[in-house]
Protein backbone atom coordinates (compact mmCIF):
# COMPACT_ATOMS: atom_id res chain seq x y z
CA UNK A 1 0.00 0.00 0.00
CA UNK A 2 2.92 2.36 0.54
CA UNK A 3 4.05 2.51 -3.11
CA UNK A 4 0.71 3.19 -4.77
CA UNK A 5 0.56 5.85 -7.50
CA UNK A 6 -0.64 9.25 -6.32
CA UNK A 7 -3.45 9.20 -8.91
CA UNK A 8 -5.33 6.40 -7.15
CA UNK A 9 -8.57 7.62 -5.62
CA UNK A 10 -8.95 6.91 -1.91
CA UNK A 11 -12.25 5.16 -1.21
CA UNK A 12 -14.23 3.98 1.80
CA UNK A 13 -16.93 1.40 1.05
CA UNK A 14 -20.11 1.02 3.11
CA UNK A 15 -22.24 -2.13 2.84
CA UNK A 16 -25.61 -0.44 3.28
CA UNK A 17 -27.59 1.87 1.05
CA UNK A 18 -31.16 2.26 2.25
CA UNK A 19 -32.75 5.66 2.84
CA UNK A 20 -31.85 5.90 6.53
CA UNK A 21 -28.29 4.69 5.96
CA UNK A 22 -27.88 7.21 3.13
CA UNK A 23 -28.81 10.11 5.41
CA UNK A 24 -26.40 8.97 8.11
CA UNK A 25 -23.54 8.35 5.66
CA UNK A 26 -24.01 11.79 4.08
CA UNK A 27 -23.84 13.48 7.49
CA UNK A 28 -20.83 11.42 8.61
CA UNK A 29 -19.00 12.10 5.34
CA UNK A 30 -19.48 15.84 5.84
CA UNK A 31 -18.23 15.51 9.42
CA UNK A 32 -14.87 14.14 8.25
CA UNK A 33 -14.47 16.26 5.12
CA UNK A 34 -15.09 13.35 2.76
CA UNK A 35 -17.09 13.23 -0.46
CA UNK A 36 -20.15 10.98 -0.40
CA UNK A 37 -21.42 9.55 -3.69
CA UNK A 38 -25.11 9.89 -2.82
CA UNK A 39 -26.10 8.33 -6.15
CA UNK A 40 -24.52 5.08 -4.99
CA UNK A 41 -27.32 4.62 -2.45
CA UNK A 42 -30.04 2.12 -3.20
CA UNK A 43 -31.69 -0.93 -1.71
CA UNK A 44 -30.45 -2.84 -3.61
CA UNK A 45 -27.54 -1.12 -5.36
CA UNK A 46 -28.69 0.18 -8.73
CA UNK A 47 -25.35 1.31 -10.14
CA UNK A 48 -22.78 -1.03 -11.66
CA UNK A 49 -19.18 -1.13 -10.50
CA UNK A 50 -18.16 0.60 -13.73
CA UNK A 51 -20.62 3.44 -13.16
CA UNK A 52 -19.50 3.88 -9.56
CA UNK A 53 -15.83 4.05 -10.55
CA UNK A 54 -16.68 6.82 -13.01
CA UNK A 55 -18.46 8.75 -10.23
CA UNK A 56 -15.56 8.25 -7.85
CA UNK A 57 -13.10 9.60 -10.40
CA UNK A 58 -15.28 12.71 -10.82
CA UNK A 59 -15.42 13.47 -7.09
CA UNK A 60 -13.58 16.69 -6.19
CA UNK A 61 -11.70 15.34 -3.18
CA UNK A 62 -10.70 12.24 -1.24
CA UNK A 63 -11.69 10.17 0.60
CA UNK A 64 -14.74 9.19 -1.43
CA UNK A 65 -17.48 7.21 0.30
CA UNK A 66 -19.57 4.71 -1.67
CA UNK A 67 -22.63 2.75 -0.50
CA UNK A 68 -23.34 -0.81 -1.64
CA UNK A 69 -26.34 -2.98 -0.76
CA UNK A 70 -27.67 -6.45 -1.66
CA UNK A 71 -31.09 -5.93 -0.04
CA UNK A 72 -31.01 -9.19 1.86
CA UNK A 73 -29.94 -11.31 -1.10
CA UNK A 74 -28.28 -14.53 0.06
CA UNK A 75 -25.26 -14.94 -2.17
CA UNK A 76 -23.32 -12.53 -4.37
CA UNK A 77 -25.72 -9.76 -5.28
CA UNK A 78 -25.33 -6.48 -7.15
CA UNK A 79 -23.78 -4.68 -4.20
CA UNK A 80 -21.11 -7.32 -3.70
CA UNK A 81 -20.29 -7.44 -7.41
CA UNK A 82 -19.81 -3.67 -7.45
CA UNK A 83 -17.72 -3.86 -4.27
CA UNK A 84 -15.42 -6.44 -5.85
CA UNK A 85 -15.12 -4.40 -9.05
CA UNK A 86 -14.15 -1.21 -7.20
CA UNK A 87 -11.66 -3.08 -5.00
CA UNK A 88 -9.94 -4.59 -8.02
CA UNK A 89 -9.84 -1.45 -10.14
CA UNK A 90 -6.28 -0.20 -10.80
CA UNK A 91 -7.22 3.44 -10.19
CA UNK A 92 -8.91 2.83 -6.84
CA UNK A 93 -7.31 2.49 -3.40
CA UNK A 94 -9.81 1.18 -0.87
CA UNK A 95 -8.85 2.49 2.57
CA UNK A 96 -11.35 0.24 4.29
CA UNK A 97 -14.83 -1.22 4.33
CA UNK A 98 -17.57 -0.44 6.82
CA UNK A 99 -19.23 -3.86 7.21
CA UNK A 100 -22.84 -3.31 8.26
CA UNK A 101 -24.62 -6.04 10.22
CA UNK A 102 -28.08 -7.30 9.30
CA UNK A 103 -30.40 -10.12 10.27
CA UNK A 104 -30.12 -11.95 6.95
CA UNK A 105 -30.18 -15.70 7.59
CA UNK A 106 -27.78 -18.36 6.27
CA UNK A 107 -24.96 -16.00 5.31
CA UNK A 108 -21.27 -16.66 5.91
CA UNK A 109 -20.49 -13.02 6.74
CA UNK A 110 -16.94 -11.73 7.02
CA UNK A 111 -14.12 -11.30 9.50
CA UNK A 112 -13.64 -7.78 10.86
CA UNK A 113 -10.49 -6.13 12.19
CA UNK A 114 -12.49 -4.11 14.72
CA UNK A 115 -16.03 -2.85 15.29
CA UNK A 116 -17.89 0.19 16.59
CA UNK A 117 -20.45 -0.66 19.27
CA UNK A 118 -23.73 1.17 19.86
CA UNK A 119 -21.98 3.07 22.66
CA UNK A 120 -19.18 4.24 20.36
CA UNK A 121 -16.51 1.91 21.70
CA UNK A 122 -13.94 0.47 19.29
CA UNK A 123 -13.65 -3.25 20.05
CA UNK A 124 -12.08 -6.39 18.65
CA UNK A 125 -14.59 -8.77 17.11
CA UNK A 126 -17.95 -8.20 15.48
CA UNK A 127 -21.26 -6.56 16.40
CA UNK A 128 -24.87 -7.42 15.62
CA UNK A 129 -27.49 -5.25 13.93
CA UNK A 130 -28.08 -3.38 17.21
CA UNK A 131 -24.38 -2.64 17.61
CA UNK A 132 -23.93 -5.15 20.44
CA UNK A 133 -20.62 -7.08 20.62
CA UNK A 134 -20.50 -10.63 19.29
CA UNK A 135 -17.89 -13.04 18.03
CA UNK A 136 -16.69 -13.03 14.42
CA UNK A 137 -17.97 -13.32 11.77
CA UNK A 138 -19.81 -10.09 11.12
CA UNK A 139 -23.12 -11.17 9.59
CA UNK A 140 -24.86 -9.24 6.84
CA UNK A 141 -26.21 -9.55 3.32
CA UNK A 142 -23.48 -7.60 1.52
CA UNK A 143 -20.47 -9.08 3.31
CA UNK A 144 -19.87 -12.54 1.91
CA UNK A 145 -17.39 -11.43 -0.76
CA UNK A 146 -15.23 -9.40 1.64
CA UNK A 147 -13.04 -12.24 2.94
CA UNK A 148 -12.19 -13.17 -0.66
CA UNK A 149 -10.74 -9.73 -1.35
CA UNK A 150 -7.40 -8.35 -0.22
CA UNK A 151 -8.84 -5.45 1.78
CA UNK A 152 -6.60 -3.50 4.15
CA UNK A 153 -9.21 -2.87 6.85
CA UNK A 154 -12.72 -4.08 7.67
CA UNK A 155 -14.66 -2.30 10.44
CA UNK A 156 -17.94 -3.74 11.69
CA UNK A 157 -20.94 -1.64 12.72
CA UNK A 158 -24.64 -2.16 13.48
CA UNK A 159 -27.52 -0.84 11.40
CA UNK A 160 -26.32 2.56 10.19
CA UNK A 161 -28.50 5.51 11.13
CA UNK A 162 -30.44 3.42 13.66
CA UNK A 163 -29.22 1.33 16.63
CA UNK A 164 -32.06 2.55 18.85
CA UNK A 165 -31.45 6.14 17.82
CA UNK A 166 -27.76 6.17 18.74
CA UNK A 167 -26.67 6.84 15.14
CA UNK A 168 -29.46 9.05 13.84
CA UNK A 169 -28.49 11.51 11.14
CA UNK A 170 -30.23 14.25 13.13
CA UNK A 171 -27.81 13.61 16.00
CA UNK A 172 -24.78 13.86 13.70
CA UNK A 173 -24.54 10.13 12.89
CA UNK A 174 -21.88 9.78 15.61
CA UNK A 175 -21.30 6.04 15.26
CA UNK A 176 -20.85 6.13 11.49
CA UNK A 177 -18.61 9.17 11.91
CA UNK A 178 -16.55 7.28 14.48
CA UNK A 179 -16.23 4.35 12.09
CA UNK A 180 -15.03 6.57 9.23
CA UNK A 181 -12.50 8.24 11.51
CA UNK A 182 -11.24 4.83 12.61
CA UNK A 183 -10.68 3.78 9.01
CA UNK A 184 -8.83 7.01 8.20
CA UNK A 185 -6.69 6.80 11.34
CA UNK A 186 -5.72 3.16 10.69
CA UNK A 187 -5.04 3.65 6.97
CA UNK A 188 -2.11 5.37 5.28
CA UNK A 189 -4.32 8.20 4.10
CA UNK A 190 -2.00 11.21 4.15
CA UNK A 191 -4.26 14.13 3.31
CA UNK A 192 -4.31 16.57 6.22
CA UNK A 193 -7.96 16.62 7.19
CA UNK A 194 -9.42 18.97 9.76
CA UNK A 195 -12.00 16.59 11.22
CA UNK A 196 -14.46 18.46 13.45
CA UNK A 197 -16.54 16.70 16.08
CA UNK A 198 -20.20 16.74 15.02
CA UNK A 199 -22.97 17.59 17.44
CA UNK A 200 -23.58 14.52 19.54
CA UNK A 201 -20.27 12.92 18.55
CA UNK A 202 -18.66 10.39 20.82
Amino acid sequence: MNNLPACKRKVILVTDGDRIAKSAVEVAAKNIGARCISASAGNPTLRSGEELVTMIKQAPNDPVIVMLDDRGYNGEGRGERALAFITGHPEMQVLGVLAVASNTENVSGCTVDASITNSGEVIEGAVNKNGEPKNNPQEGDTLEVIDKLNLPLVIGIGDIGKMDGADEAGKGAPLTTRAFRTIIEKSDFTRNLAIPEPDGAL
